[in-house]
């Protein structure tokens, strides 16, 4: 039975936990070590139980306490060789025994979990994002997505529940304290998902299977929760997609947000 809880998720800082029955996976660990441990004593989960950390890219906010977590509780950290190379800081501070490199776009396993890393379009060395599959379960995992690809979605399809970027508002990114450049790099095909391109990506994968979804990677200074549910909700009703199909909510940047259901029967073949 999979689990799925956001310990942190935004822009200011990102760690997620995925569950099977025996491992606990870790995804990204983008705020302190401190903060790391206490999200996941909030969920009942202790450090020393996580099996493996998965590293989605090398931006900080994905990476800030990777090399401290990792040394501390002697866990092995999976990463593909292009992001491996683009944090060496992080990589000197691990362990050998403890540096495992993937090819992105093929299986692997840590223990009963399958993972499935797939490439997004952003500006990162490799970045990826992750399903995770159990017997009939899935998991998609996908945030930083400068535009949504026929890969991504392929990917994502027959997943249960998704974390999915909902990052900004494009109205209010135009309005913002920030520099035209960097505003001109979040809007860009390599930059974040806005609310609306999850909204149409939620849409397109409700025929699926898609039971439930988690926003997050929402941006401090150009998103907030409720337009964020707003503005995809607005997507999915353009589309004939009622308020009764799914349930949509926002991952907390602050503190763990768990999944609402527990999967139990899946057809895969849908």
């Amino acid at each position: 039975m999979l689990k799925f809880s956001s310990l942190y998720s935004g822009s200011t800082g990102n760690s997620l936990l995925v569950q099977s029955e025996h491992h606990n996976v870790l995804i990204d660990s983008g705020v302190s070590a401190k903060k790391i441990v206490e999200g996941l004593d909030q969920v009942g989960v202790c450090a020393s139980d996580i099996d493996a950390i998965l590293v989605t890219h090398e931006h900080s906010d994905h990476v800030q306490s990777l090399a401290t977590i990792s040394k501390k509780f002697d866990i092995p950290v999976y990463a593909n060789q292009n992001t491996w190379e683009a944090m060496p800081d992080k990589k000197d501070k691990i362990e050998e025994k403890n540096q495992r490199c993937f090819v992105t776009s093929d299986h692997f396993e840590i223990g009963d979990l399958l993972v499935k890393p797939f490439a997004i379009p952003h500006d990162a060395a490799e970045p990826c994002g992750f399903t995770f599959s159990c017997k009939d379960e899935k998991i998609g995992i996908a945030t930083d997505i400068g535009h949504m690809t026929k890969e991504i979605m392929n990917c994502l399809e027959g997943s249960q529940f998704l974390l999915l970027e909902s990052n900004y508002e494009p109205e209010v990114l135009k309005c913002s304290r920030y520099p035209y450049l960097l505003k001109t790099r979040i809007a860009g095909p390599n930059g974040h998902l806005s609310n609306q391109l999850a909204g149409k990506t939620i849409a397109k994968l409700v025929g699926s299977g898609l039971q439930e979804v988690m926003l997050g990677h929402l941006s401090k200074e150009n998103n907030f929760p409720e337009l964020a549910l707003k503005s995809v909700w607005e997507e999915l009703h353009f589309v004939g997609i009622d308020d009764t199909a799914l349930p949509i909510y926002v991952a907390s940047r602050t503190s763990p947000t768990t999944m609402a259901k527990v999967f139990s029967s899946f057809d895969m073949a849908h």
